[in-house]
């Protein structure tokens, strides 16, 4: 009985319905404006972890002694 349940919670979710919706240019322009910025977000992230990244995976790791020559 339960997965009788359960297959026909899944159908009757799954069956498509009208919608009855209309979607003007302004929502494009909406949605092209919502990429545009989720990839300048992206990329202004990278660019803020870059250098963190590239320290991350860099073989060649300063020492403290290296650090205290170069200030004085």
């Amino acid at each position: 009985m339960r997965v009788f349940i359960i297959a026909l919670s899944a159908l009757l979710i799954g069956a498509p319905t009208p919608a009855f919706a209309y979607l003007d240019p302004g929502t494009g322009s909406m949605i092209i404006q919502g990429i545009i910025g989720a990839i300048a977000g992206l990329m202004v992230a990278g660019k803020l972890y870059w250098g963190k990244l590239t320290a991350f995976f860099s073989s060649s790791k300063k020492s403290d002694t290296d650090d205290d020559k170069n200030s004085k």
